[in-house]
């Protein structure tokens, strides 16, 4: 605790109180970074796609937990003996079930017909699938921001100098659960055959593995991040809090996570996230201050980091080295 005090000391007024304030609140944006870049990282690793759909899938997985929980009340209006939260937390759930399904139908109709063509050819289509589901997401959702009706809101938990929304306490805690079934998950025998196409796709096709079968699965898992990604980032205490437009740019601010831990290292994704994360937040706070920044100057942090980072590991810190022969 010593120590956290002098770091909070030395870095600008407000004490040890301000400082312990911005970490937790850092850790909550870097979890949700974090979730995010991991399931980028996995579609890439699992099938070399730059998927720049990735932010309109967010904006699935927000927009299907509005549409559950709030017009639909499924499955809260079959099972109202549960509580408020049980009820939201398995719409939510059912969200990110459905986004999974979009992602598999999205790999089975447009990137599967694309194996073994350029890959330039590849990302110029997800690019065109996150105009397109974009686009029919908004017009079904419309203008005006729709809230997820989370249990949480805006309720702060004080623990002595700390002051944590719940909704970060329980983004955090999500992301936690998330990181642990993946790790299960790369050791099931799935798991296994997604490293082995992601080493070699032409040798796991001779050992018997469908690789077809571990696309889809990798589009899946990727979906299902992204939306539990963008439900989070949906969600309070965010000054934007609610399903809006401008929901699915929430990738383009995590996707220096991305770089920084390695476009193919799901340990990077998770480094990374944390670190923009954290970044971003402790500019924002020690840095508003500082009139000539300008007050958007937290929101390039990252992409500085990102920069300062690539010019000492151009692959990330933990991302695969490219061996060239010379």
């Amino acid at each position: 605790m010593d120590a956290v005090v002098v770091v909070a000391q030395v870095a600008g007024a407000g004490g040890a109180e301000k400082f312990i304030n911005a970490l937790s609140s850092g850790l909550a944006l870097g979890a949700i970074y974090a979730i995010l870049a991991l399931g980028f990282v996995i579609i890439f690793k699992a099938t070399q796609v730059v998927n720049f759909a990735h932010g309109a899938l967010a904006a699935v997985g927000a927009y299907f937990t509005v549409y559950f929980a709030t017009v639909l009340n499924v499955p809260g209006r079959f099972l109202e003996f549960l509580p408020y939260t049980a009820q939201w937390i398995l719409s939510a759930a059912l969200a990110v079930l459905a986004t999974a399904v979009v992602g598999m139908i999205v790999e089975r109709i447009t990137i599967r017909p694309m194996i073994g063509e350029p890959l330039f050819a590849v990302a110029m289509i997800t690019l065109g699938l996150d105009l397109i589901i974009r686009t029919v997401t908004n017009d079904f959702m419309g203008n005006q921001a729709r809230g997820l009706n989370d249990p949480w809101g805006a309720d702060i938990v004080e623990i002595g100098l700390l002051r944590v929304a719940k909704t970060q306490i329980v983004t955090m805690i999500v992301a936690v659960v998330a990181m642990l079934l993946l790790a299960w998950f790369f050791r099931s025998r799935m798991g296994i055959a997604m490293r082995a196409t992601a080493f070699d796709q032409e040798a796991a096709m001779a050992q018997g593995i469908s690789v077809g079968k571990v696309f889809a699965v990798a589009w899946a898992i990727g979906a299902a991040l992204a939306a539990i990604g963008g439900i989070f980032s949906s969600m309070a205490p965010r000054a934007s809090a609610g399903l809006t437009p401008f929901t699915a740019l929430i990738v383009f601010r995590a996707f220096p996570a991305v770089i920084v831990g390695g476009l193919d290292s799901v340990t990077g994704a998770i480094v990374g996230g944390l670190l923009i994360g954290m970044a971003e937040v402790f500019a924002g706070t020690y840095l508003a201050t500082v009139s000539w920044l300008g007050v958007g100057f937290s929101g390039i942090v990252p992409w500085l980091f990102m920069m300062l980072i690539l010019l000492v590991k151009p692959y990330g810190l933990f991302g695969t080295e490219e061996i060239r022969r010379v």
